[in-house]
């Protein structure tokens, strides 16, 4: 593992490294204030990579801002064959992995402390699914939940606590196909539609980063 580290303005500290995988090293970084106490974790992951999507793009940065701002340490990583990360894209299947290998780390970085999974669009439909499976994950938040383009059943009846967050003119998610889902969840869950927003949240980055932060302000 390689290990870089910076400190940023607001006495965040960033360590960029690799995490061992599956196929080879995942580029990941994550940030953190040291001063903090840690309660739990925050992990996000990045949207579809045969689309541009990366741990980089605005709209995880936002999410992982958000998370940082309620206090947890937040891990961001690169899916298999993005930026430095090793491998090839695998449909979904592998990506669950990566996903799983990002959650052994950094529970063994800060041991005996939950995780809140936070996925954006192809991130939210592999993140949530391992997510919802692994006790070690504390809750959920889907931004941009690809309901309509992606099978999601795999959280119908999860009781942990979800947070959706969706553009009113998001293509990939519109309310015929995410409310039914949102409605099978069986625990505490919220549905915070942005008005106006599309699947990219142009021009409404703060009001996501907002709703993010408050849902782990809540449930931390």
């Amino acid at each position: 593992m390689r290990l870089n580290l910076t400190r940023r303005g607001d006495h965040t500290k960033a360590e960029r490294f690799s995490i061992p995988g599956a196929v080879g090293p995942l580029e990941a970084l994550l940030e953190f204030d040291p001063a903090r106490e840690v309660r739990a974790m925050a992990l996000v992951c990045h949207p579809h990579p045969l689309f541009g999507g990366t741990m980089h793009n605005k709209v995880v940065y936002c999410a992982a801002k958000a998370a940082i701002m309620a206090g947890l340490p937040t891990l961001r990583f690169n899916f298999r064959g993005v930026g430095t990360s090793e491998g090839e894209h695998a449909g979904g299947d592998g990506e669950r992995d990566d996903v799983r290998t990002a959650i052994d780390w950094i529970t063994m970085r800060f041991p005996s402390r939950p995780v809140v999974m936070i996925g954006y669009s192809f991130g939210a439909a592999v993140g949530l699914a391992v997510g919802a499976a692994d006790p070690r994950v504390l809750a959920l938040a889907g931004i941009g939940v690809p309901a309509g383009i992606w099978d999601m059943a795999y959280l119908r009846n999860v009781s942990k606590p979800v947070l959706f967050v969706q553009g009113t003119r998001d293509v990939f998610g519109q309310r015929d196909s995410l409310e039914p889902l949102f409605n099978s969840l069986a625990g505490s869950k919220q549905l915070r539609w942005i008005d106006g927003a599309d699947h990219s949240f142009n021009g409404h980055l703060d009001e996501l980063q907002e709703a993010v932060r408050a849902f782990l302000a809540e449930i931390v």
